[in-house]
C-alpha cells in the first residue's frame, strides 16, 4: 500500500503527518532503532537484530496496549521519525508515550512538537484516555522543552537512573492530564473537598 492511500486516514498539523507504518517505513525505523547518536538522547544504546525488530514491530499488530505512528513531513512520502503509544491502560485510562526524530537535520525544526500535538489529540479523542506520562534524559533540553510545549509538567526526578555513553544521568517524569472539557469534568478533577464530620 502507499502513502499516498493512506493520507485520508493521516492527522496533519503544520506540515507534520502521523499516520500508519507502511512496508517501505520498515528500513528506515530499523536503522533509526540501531543508530547509536539517536539511541543515546533516550536510552542505553543495545543493538537490535533482523528478528528482534521484526517481533518489535508485529507486537503492534497484536497488543491493543500500543500504537505506533509514522511520523511524516506533508508532501513528503518518506518517515522522518515515530511515535509509540505504550502501556495504554483501560481502567487507569493512562498511558506512556516516547518519540524518535530520526535524523539531526529532521530535529529542532518544530516535527517533533507537532507530531507529538497530534498524538496527544488522538490519545484524548479517539483512546479516551485520562494521563500520558513519559521519561526523559534530564540533559535532553531540547526534547524537555518540546514535551513541555505540548501541555507536560515535569513530576519527579530520578537521580543518576541511566548509564548514558559512560555517564550517569537524572531522568525525569513528565506527564499531561486530559484537559476538563465541561463544568463536570473540572469539578471532578479539583481537589476533594473536607468535609465536616460530626461525632458528637
Amino acid at each position: 500500500m502507499s502513502v499516498n492511500a493512506l493520507m485520508p486516514v493521516m492527522q496533519e498539523y503544520c506540515d507534520v503527518a502521523i499516520g500508519p507504518l507502511v512496508p517501505d517505513d520498515s528500513a528506515a525505523l530499523f536503522r533509526w532503532v540501531n543508530d547509536v547518536k539517536s539511541a543515546g538522547l533516550d536510552v542505553a544504546y543495545r543493538p537490535v537484530d533482523g528478528v528482534a525488530f521484526n517481533a518489535w514491530l508485529g507486537t503492534f499488530a497484536t497488543d491493543t496496549s500500543k500504537v505506533l505512528f509514522v511520523i511524516r513531513k506533508r508532501g513528503n512520502p518518506a518517515p522522518c521519525g515515530y511515535i509509540q503509544i505504550t502501556n495504554i491502560h483501560p481502567i487507569h485510562r493512562s498511558a506512556e508515550i516516547g518519540i524518535r526524530i530520526g535524523s539531526d537535520e529532521d530535529r529542532g525544526r518544530g516535527i517533533g512538537k507537532a507530531a507529538l500535538k497530534l498524538a496527544v489529540d488522538y490519545i484524548w479523542n479517539h483512546l479516551n484516555l485520562n494521563r500520558i506520562q513519559l521519561t526523559v534524559l534530564a540533559t535532553n533540553l531540547r526534547a524537555i522543552r518540546a514535551y513541555k510545549a505540548v501541555g507536560f509538567e515535569e513530576e519527579g526526578l530520578f537521580r543518576c537512573a541511566a548509564f548514558i555513553n559512560g555517564v550517569w544521568t537524572d531522568v525525569l517524569v513528565m506527564a499531561t492530564l486530559r484537559p476538563p472539557s465541561n463544568p463536570s469534568e473540572q469539578w471532578a478533577s479539583a481537589a476533594p473537598m473536607k468535609l465536616a464530620i460530626d461525632n458528637s
